[in-house]
């Protein structure tokens, strides 16, 4: 992969606006964009393979298939998450009479699975990393789409991590087969942080794509002051389905129970 990070496109405006393609030259297969609605007004569109709209801001009715409801959300960093998870063929409808967003995941994949709607109740939302290493890698992961969620013929795994400021995520590093994308945000456009992969290091900033090949260990951290966003996606492979990551065991030791680290005692107060 000799491309990893997609800055948001210029004169990003109302519309579908695609960042990442399937068929791109590092191979992920999977496609991310951008859906900008500017006003009242309905979004219809039939799937060419499955794809999930993720709601970022706004407020709108979704329907797909035989399932409908009304969704919503003000902040990206207080509010659970929504989905519009639909096999190809199933047509997509959004109705909204104000401006939202929505990011939108594509792969290939043809055979059929029941669409679905998923809303905040339904959403898997934890605090991970607390307790270790004074709470340095403590994050929030809300996970949507995922083995336990979806059809077994549905190839999305979904997510989302809000990272604390000044803290990491994604930690310890960690590396899986299937290939992911991460797409950022950061609750102040002044904001920024850093992506690992492997050995490289990205400086990240508000609307930022990267891209991580499978196998690759990667992590994450905030600039103190900023919150920082991401949506996580994954691509199930045809001869291996995403189940959980496997950790870089040089750091592994830091999720043991009682593992401590130097601080400087007598100092901070």
């Amino acid at each position: 992969m000799e491309h990893h990070l997609h800055a948001p496109p210029a004169g990003f405006g109302a519309g579908l606006s695609w960042i990442t393609g399937p068929s791109d030259p590092d191979g992920s297969g999977i496609a991310l964009g951008v859906l900008r609605l500017a006003g009242a007004g309905e979004w219809t569109q039939a799937m060419p393979a499955e794809t999930a709209f993720l709601l970022m801001s706004g407020e709108l009715r979704a329907r797909v298939g035989s399932v409908e409801l009304h969704l919503c959300r003000g902040s990206l960093f207080d509010d659970l998450p929504s989905v519009v998870h639909a096999p190809a063929g199933a047509t997509v409808s959004l109705e909204c009479a104000g401006a939202a967003e929505l990011t939108v995941y594509r792969t290939g994949n043809e055979r059929h699975f029941p669409a679905a709607i998923v809303g905040p109740s339904a959403v898997r939302s934890e605090a991970r990393g607390r307790g270790q290493v004074r709470d340095g890698a403590l994050r929030i992961v809300r996970t949507i789409l995922d083995n336990g969620s979806t059809d077994p013929a549905a190839h999305l795994v979904l997510g989302e991590v809000v990272t604390l400021p000044g803290r990491w995520s994604s930690y310890p590093p960690h590396h899986h087969p299937q290939p992911e994308i991460y797409h950022y945000r950061f609750d102040d456009p002044r904001g920024y942080g850093h992506a690992e992969l492997g050995e490289t290091v990205l400086k990240v900033r508000h609307g930022d794509t990267v891209k991580i090949a499978g196998g690759l260990d990667h992590a994450q951290c905030a600039a103190p002051g900023y919150a920082m966003y991401y949506s996580w996606v994954i691509r199930h492979l045809p001869d291996g389905r995403y189940v959980e990551p496997e950790t870089s065991e040089e750091h592994a030791w830091v999720m043991e129970p009682g593992s401590s680290c130097w601080w400087p005692e007598g100092v901070l107060r």
